[in-house]
């Protein structure tokens, strides 16, 4: 490319001042000669020249230039790519970074003189300048390289419409303007730098910021590898990208066709190409491949865990104190995010879902994986693909995830809520085989039975919960947690208190899936609030870390466009009493091996967990936890868990007479846990304080009375050491599976009798 003389940073160049001083008489003589051809224009043209010269001075002025926006590239805890978010694609290149022929196509089609004048292209602006005179208005450019920088730079600085409009109005204050800021641009920069900065900034048409990402967009290359024909079409492009943008249509295209060839003819006609390279290359077809952008979270491998990350920022003060703010340092930062995300556990999140629920089912299946004693979420993962299209049953909100986070109402939690009334129970010094006896149903005595938070009473005594599953009689912490016992936990919540167990709850992070206040009615701890898979993850998390709770953690370290380093470690605090942890950890082991989990089996190391089952089948749960990781899993149809249940439907190419809470989600948690910790040596709970735990205490069962006849007592079930024979295993595996049936019957109970407020479907046996 022929550059010419080549000055530096504002050494050699014509004085600017003078120019403009020139260009000021030249415009007002200018004016003057057409005031007197044409008298109209002297109250028109005229006095605006004047006006503006008489508020602009001619001094440079600095111009503020912010970064322009940049591509923010996710990656997962290993530094792999797993989307990027941007406000305006555009991946910023070095000058070396951009191909020669490139340079010398932008140069010769928008400022052939770039090298050799100043500031100002004197000669350029003058003749634009006299025919916007006689135009009447500002009707031609002459703008100089340096005066279109200036004008991206403010345009891109607005934060208004009318600031917007401002930077792109046609006056001549306007221009005088630039001028002033085109100055200072050239005393600060070298040549080469400036013309870095235009290509960097400029907009080509089809989502395109800069000429690294035009050149991808366009043609599938990097900006060192353009040939004379893509330079030249990029070259043409930024003249009225809108209207050249090749992605809009074929009109579009035939413009961009004819811009480039005039790019080309003006490159011969400098004499930077000969003519047989012009008509070579004119006789090129466009060559527009329309390659896609990556980034965004419906492109994203991971759209449940992007969508998490990106709310994440959105929503927290420390990005920014406003929400404009925070989506300005997302969008635009150029900011490099690593995240929690572990590859080996998404996939084996992954690959669970898709054994037993299909994207096309009605039903979906969510499941979260989190890291005890961090908080990290390593997983999210769900049975629909993220998307918008209802003709292939596509989801366009977050299913793992609460509201704040881009998800919705989710499910019921079901009977996973019990842990939280055992976890009390354990605060308040009972022991694992202390017990009562409890019957087929469960009435309040009164209104008083049971208060709330904030000391109302909310009993109510017109209402009987039952069970579905197990037999009345003797009933500890133990056989009643493994049982799944509605009976047993109505009494045991009565007995220490609702409103301590929702304390407890929420000490642990629970909270609404959409947001609401926590429902705090007697039926709390069968799980009538409806809740996601991150924050029952996250609770099971703590019981793990032997009762320390940390926040839901998806950032661990931003680097910023500067190389500047921001490393977030994890929000933890001490929710629980260790000890209490690990008896809760030891009563929820006995799951896989004495309850409802027992048709299922365990996973050949330390597992703990708890299967719901909603009232009526309206959804389904397992959450768990090893003491490396915790997971929960929920399964509903998002049209509306209430009126499409579980039950008599197919999912996963199996029919299910109902869906139960070791239906599916426990065999997604078992294979999920059995493939994520593959390679992670097994590590062991805690071993539970038996002298402060086990036993019984105060609540032993009692001693039967010697039968007269030597027959069986009223309740042939354990005194709290053994298996409770009442119940049978939460699972209904699909009829054409080849797994057991579940002949013994769900567990889970019906018998409400819609008395009070709407909180019966809340009712659970498993």
């Amino acid at each position: 490319m022929r550059h010419g003389l080549m000055p530096g940073r504002g050494e050699g160049r014509p004085g600017a001042a003078t120019k403009i001083a020139r260009l000021a008489g030249m415009g007002a003589a200018a004016g003057v000669l057409v005031a007197g051809i044409a008298l109209p224009a002297v109250g028109g043209v005229g006095f605006g020249f004047m006006s503006a010269a008489n508020e602009v001075n001619f001094k440079p002025e600095d111009l503020t230039e912010p970064p322009p926006a940049e591509v923010t590239i996710v990656q997962d805890a290993g530094g792999n790519e797993i989307a990027r978010f941007y406000e305006e694609y555009r991946e910023v290149v070095k000058l070396d970074e951009v191909a020669e022929i490139m340079k010398t196509a932008i140069v010769s089609i928008e400022d052939y003189r770039f090298y050799r004048h100043g500031a100002i292209d004197i000669e350029g602006t003058i003749r634009a300048f006299a025919r916007n005179v006689q135009a009447g208005g500002v009707s031609q450019g002459g703008s100089s390289i340096t005066q279109q920088y200036v004008k991206q730079v403010l345009l891109n600085s607005a934060d208004t419409d009318s600031d917007k409009n401002k930077a792109l109005e046609a006056s001549y204050a306007r221009k005088l303007n630039e001028l002033r800021y085109a100055m200072a641009v050239e005393q600060k920069y070298s040549k080469d730098e400036i013309l870095e900065k235009y290509l960097n900034i400029a907009y080509f048409g089809a989502g395109a910021y800069g000429v690294e990402a035009a050149a991808r967009r366009f043609f599938g290359v990097e900006a060192d590898a353009l040939t004379l024909p893509q330079a030249a079409t990029l070259a043409g492009a930024v003249q009225d990208p809108n209207a050249t943008d090749p992605n809009l249509g074929r009109k579009q295209r035939e413009r961009m066709l004819d811009r480039r060839n005039v790019v080309l003819d003006r490159m011969a006609e400098l004499g930077e190409i000969t003519p047989a390279e012009a008509a070579e290359a004119k006789a090129t077809k466009l060559g527009y491949k329309g390659t896609d952008l990556p980034g965004g979270c419906e492109a994203s491998d991971h759209p449940y865990f992007c969508i998490y990350v990106r709310n994440e920022i959105l929503n927290n003060s420390d990005f920014g104190e406003t929400t404009e703010a925070r989506e300005a340092f997302l969008n635009r930062g150029g900011l490099t995010i690593r995240t929690t995300i572990d590859p080996e556990a998404q996939a084996a999140a992954d690959r669970a879902i898709r054994k037993w629920v299909r994207p096309s089912d009605s039903p979906a299946a969510a499941e979260a994986l989190v890291q005890p004693g961090t908080g990290a979420i390593k997983a999210m993962a769900a049975s629909r693909t993220y998307g918008r299209s209802k003709a292939k049953n596509e989801i366009s909100y977050n299913l793992v995830a609460d509201a704040a986070h881009g998800g919705a109402t989710g499910f019921q939690a079901g009977s996973t809520f019990k842990t939280f009334t055992l976890l009390n129970a354990l605060q308040k010094g009972m022991k694992v085989d202390d017990g009562f006896t409890v019957g087929a149903g469960y009435r309040a005595s009164g209104y008083a039975a049971f208060k709330n938070c904030k000391d109302e009473n909310i009993g109510d005594p017109t209402h009987t919960v039952t069970n579905d599953e197990g037999s009345p009689g003797w009933k500890t912490l133990r056989t009643g947690t493994w049982g799944s016992v509605n009976t047993f936990f109505m009494t045991l919540e009565q007995r220490v208190g609702l409103c301590d167990t929702v304390k407890t709850a929420k000490s642990l992070g629970i909270h609404r899936s959409d947001g609401a206040k926590l429902q705090e009615y007697e039926t709390f701890t069968l799980g009538i609030n409806e809740m996601d898979p991150v924050t029952v993850a996250n609770a099971y998390a703590a019981i793990a870390a032997r009762g320390r709770y940390c926040a839901p953690m998806a950032i661990t370290r931003i680097t910023d466009r500067y190389g500047e380093v921001t490393d977030f470690t994890p929000k933890c605090r001490q929710a629980l009493d260790p000890e209490v942890a690990d008896a809760a950890a030891d009563v929820l082991s006995g799951v896989f091996t004495e309850g409802t989990m027992r048709g299922v089996g365990g996973i050949g190391r330390d597992a703990a967990g708890k299967t719901g089952t909603t009232d009526g089948y309206a959804s389904a749960w397992f959450a768990g936890f090893t003491p490396d990781l915790a997971g929960a899993v929920s399964l509903g149809d998002p049209r509306g868990s209430q009126d499409h249940k579980l039950s008599g439907v197919t999912i996963g190419g199996r029919y299910y007479g109902a869906v139960l809470g070791a239906s599916i989600p426990g065999p997604i948690w078992r294979d999920t846990m059995l493939a994520a910790l593959r390679n992670v040596e097994p590590a062991s709970f805690t071993p539970i304080d038996s002298a402060r735990f086990g036993g019984c205490g105060q609540d032993c069962r009692p001693a039967p009375p010697p039968p007269d006849d030597g027959g069986a007592t009223e309740d042939d079930g354990p005194d709290g050491g053994g298996p409770d024979a009442s119940f049978g295993p939460d699972v209904s595996f699909g009829q054409d599976s080849g797994g057991p049936d579940a002949s013994s019957g769900p567990d889970v109970s019906f018998g409400q009798d819609g008395g009070g407020p709407d909180v019966s479907s809340g009712q659970d046996g498993g």
